[in-house]
């Protein structure tokens, strides 16, 4: 089996020109950062507006165990089969996090021979979106705290700023920090922290914006603070919106690189699912869409969280419809959430099926096979889920790459046929409370009894009504190992509440950010980090990177 960073033998990878003629690009007018990737303008997009869109085909799991469910590779195994079928077809996802990268998780490049290449370049510095992000965020952290240091003409209130710095690593140490200390020439003393810059709303915008004027227009919304009278104060008051823009400006192209097999992708910006709405951008999306008759693309983690987003956020805001969902399922995962049981991990992944169709849809489950697997196990999920009336498929696209996958291609293209006629439900309207839309989401998607909210979640509820954010979708962030709050409770839990503490106004996102349970927006490193296995050989290769 390949490593995550070998190419199988006698494939080496197409020149980026040649995948981008395959969906009908002109070499001439893609920006290429080597051989093997290149940036593709949204101006060709918006020159193929007139074309129909192709079928978009949404891949999530049921709750994943720590190490993941296999959706990335999955995504690019399905999207491998379908080109192996002779179909037109891409794929689409986000950009990997040096966070996870040098923590526990890994690369988000997928596996075994269903991986994107160059999968090296991609998980590290690519060509440069992450710090893009960074550092727009970051200059207008640094723009409010001049703002403070000049006179505060606007009144802000240093105790009630709501953004932070971001920085792409796990770094503990960083989430609650005291800055502008030194004496009167060294800023306002105040305290602040930093967040991933994954769960940043600069990259929530960049990932939902349409085009250019609207990531001006998103970004001019952020909400920085609040002053002393209570009113919000907006980047577009701090004079950095111009400043943040030209550092997105090549950030805004999606990135066209392909599978091992050669099947053409973008990866595109990298939210986390758990704190943000994970999932790549809208407009490579789009994109795609207008360049293939099969897109397939993923959304973090379950339905939970990134299925849920999906749909509420994403599809919202940029018209998408999904005509199939797959449900990536394992026996690893059946047996971490308790096993072959009603409660445990046959209940989990039920209630992740119950999910997807009360969106309206109808999924397919993707068994992702792993060598310990044992037959009868397969055998035993797979009639499971012929008794809920759902099709489900053992894919081995990681030990075989598209051909692992041809099965559960051909299931995918039956259930868009059962999805022809189905309408994308949406669970709460925009009108509702805030409240209401939260305790939808955790009764209906997690099974949840109710939900409890701190005495300060009240009072951000009355603020955020007062300004008109109470119009906004829900992005709830929680852990991805429970359908609760709780990642003890695995399985499908029973008789427990949602526990809320604190609101988070992401306004140029067009979302209000839900803090449930013990999740932080800064993750730390483990107590053996991947960082410590990592090395550089004396010719330039790196080893530790898988």
């Amino acid at each position: 089996m390949p490593t995550q960073l070998k190419l199988p033998e006698g494939v080496p990878p197409r020149k980026i020109y040649e995948v981008a003629r395959e969906v009908g690009l002109d070499p001439d007018k893609i920006l290429p950062h080597g051989h093997f990737i290149a940036k593709v303008p949204i101006e060709e997009l918006q020159a193929r507006q007139h074309r129909p869109d192709g079928k978009l085909i949404l891949v999530t799991a049921m709750s994943p165990t720590p190490q993941g469910e296999g959706k990335t590779t999955t995504t690019i195994g399905l999207a491998d089969a379908l080109r192996r079928l002779g179909l037109r077809t891409m794929f689409c996802l986000r950009e990997p996090s040096l966070g996870p990268y040098f923590g526990i998780k890994g690369g988000g490049t997928g596996a075994g021979y269903a991986q994107v290449t160059p999968a090296e370049d991609i998980n590290l510095h690519f060509v440069g979106d992450m710090y893009a992000v960074e550092k727009a965020n970051n200059l207008l952290c640094a723009m409010v705290d001049n703002h403070l240091q000049h006179g505060n003409e606007l009144g802000i209130d240093p105790r009630r700023i709501v953004l932070k710095r971001v920085i792409d690593l796990n770094e503990r140490s960083l989430r609650d920090i005291i800055i502008g200390l030194g004496g009167p020439k060294h800023g306002v003393p105040r305290r602040d922290g930093f967040n991933i810059t994954p769960a940043s709303e600069v990259m929530a915008i960049l990932c939902l914006a349409s085009d250019f004027h609207d990531l001006g227009r998103r970004l001019a919304n952020i909400v920085v603070g609040f002053t002393y009278k209570g009113e919000p104060v907006r980047a577009e008051a701090i004079k950095a919106v111009g400043a943040m823009q030209v550092l997105l400006r090549d950030a805004i192209h999606p990135n066209l690189v392909q599978s091992l097999e050669g099947t053409p992708a973008f990866v595109h910006a990298g939210p986390f699912a758990n704190i943000a709405q994970g999932t790549n951008t809208a407009i490579a999306t789009r994109l795609a869409l207008k360049l293939a008759d099969y897109v397939v693309t993923e959304a973090g983690f379950g339905t939970d969280l990134g299925a849920e987003k999906f749909f509420h956020i994403k599809c919202r805001t940029a018209g998408l419809r999904p005509n199939a969902v797959v449900i990536v399922a394992s026996i690893k995962a059946i047996m971490y959430h308790g096993g072959f049981k009603a409660d445990g991990g046959l209940g989990n992944l039920a209630k992740h099926i119950e999910n997807i169709r009360l969106f309206g849809l109808e999924p397919v489950v993707a068994i992702n096979r792993f060598d310990t697997d044992k037959p009868e196990d397969l055998r035993r999920l797979v009639r499971f889920c012929a008794k809920l009336g759902v099709e489900a498929v053992v894919a081995e696209h990681y030990a075989k790459g598209g051909e692992g996958a041809i099965e559960l291609a051909k299931a995918v293209l039956r259930a868009i046929e059962r999805n022809s006629k189905s309408k994308l439900k949406f669970l709460y309207q925009l009108d509702m409370p805030l409240q209401k839309k939260i305790e939808t989401i955790a009764r209906k998607l997690y099974g949840a009894d109710g939900v409890e909210f701190d005495r300060n979640v009240h009072e951000d509820i009355e603020l955020f009504t007062k300004h008109g954010f109470d119009k906004l979708p829900v992005c709830i962030a929680k852990t991805p190992l429970s359908l609760s709050d709780d990642p003890a409770k695995r399985g499908r839990p029973r008789g427990f509440n949602i526990r809320v503490n604190e609101l988070r106004i992401a306004a140029g996102a067009g979302f209000v950010v839900v803090i449930c349970g013990n999740i932080v927006t800064m993750p730390g490193l483990p107590k053996e980090p991947a960082a410590a296995r990592i090395k550089i050989l004396p010719d330039g290769r790196a080893i530790g990177l898988t």
